[in-house]
């Protein structure tokens, strides 16, 4: 099967809807994730993610769509597109009487590639111990498992769902230099996650979900400049200013004051910190953590 040369790039959605009965998980869903990025797919549970995910495997057929996975329906030929993307799923479930290094040649022989000498790196990288076999792994072992597999497949495509569930500090930081690596080689990288800390630190660009339905979606530099800014003043004047800015719903720590202000409101917030006389005071874009919080504060009002 080729791929259709009207999709160029590596996923493309466009108007996608999954419904289950009289229940509309997905409404008219549009994502574009192009080569070369780690794109994060960010929301909460019941937002969509995973049945998203699950389209563009194959697994569930969508109701209504344009869906290509390099350049390929999944839901027509869901083989081919699995043989070129690496997934690791958010619930992890192996064979539990095979070894780690068992169930790696099961995966490998399933895709009909691999590369061992990069499977052989990745185990010592992950500090994993191929000869136990899966009951006695910890949750994050099996997690690694799943990593070793899809990183070290011969694949344009990743798509992680939660994929540091169960890991250490340290082996987060594993992977996070392994997905720097995929990318650096030409991959792409579908990352969904809840943490959002991690989304920030690796992610190029964003997609946040809500109800099925995409409510933000750009590169995170982009999101950043449409988000509100975090104004911080410091110093003897913060009690008169908690009156002032009540509008802004200040958050005040001792002699610290902090509230987040739209980007139109800055110039009357500034205006104001000017006349009470502050003087120790930044501004900072707003972190990922609070666009999206935004949304879903929006969304239970």
């Amino acid at each position: 099967m080729s791929p259709d040369p009207t999709f160029t790039q590596p996923i493309e959605v466009r108007d996608l809807v999954k419904t289950f009965g009289q229940f509309r998980a997905l409404d008219g869903v549009d994502l574009t994730v192009t080569a070369g990025s780690v794109h994060g797919f960010l929301g909460p549970n019941g937002a969509g993610k995973s049945t998203t995910i699950r389209v563009l495997l194959g697994l569930y057929r969508a109701t209504s769509s344009h869906v290509r996975v390099l350049g390929l329906d999944p839901g027509a030929h869901p083989a081919e597109v699995t043989r070129q993307v690496s997934y690791v799923p958010g619930d992890v479930a192996l064979w539990p009487n095979l070894t780690g290094g068992q169930v790696l040649d099961v995966l490998g022989g399933l895709r009909g590639v691999r590369n061992r000498e990069r499977e052989r790196e990745l185990i010592d990288r992950f500090a994993l111990d191929p000869g136990k076999r899966v009951r006695s792994y910890s949750t994050g072992n099996r997690q690694k498992v799943m990593l070793i597999a899809a990183l070290a497949a011969p694949t344009p495509l990743l798509i992680l769902d939660e994929p540091t569930a169960g890991l250490d500090p340290l082996m987060e930081r594993v992977f996070s230099d392994c997905i720097h690596e995929a990318t650096a080689a030409g991959r792409t990288v579908l990352l969904s996650s809840h943490i959002l800390a991690e989304v920030e630190r690796l992610c190029t660009d964003v997609t946040i979900v809500r109800d099925g339905l995409i409510v933000e979606s750009g590169s995170l530099a982009h999101l950043r400049h449409l988000a509100a800014l975090d104004v911080t003043v410091t110093g003897p004047t913060v009690e008169v200013l908690v009156e002032d800015l009540r509008r802004w719903a200040p958050h005040r720590d001792g002699d610290t004051l902090t509230c987040e202000v739209d980007r139109a409101d800055l110039p009357e917030v500034l205006g104001r910190l000017a006349t009470a006389g502050a003087t120790d005071v930044s501004v900072v874009p707003a972190s990922l953590e609070s666009l999206f919080l935004r949304h879903y504060e929006v969304a239970a009002r």
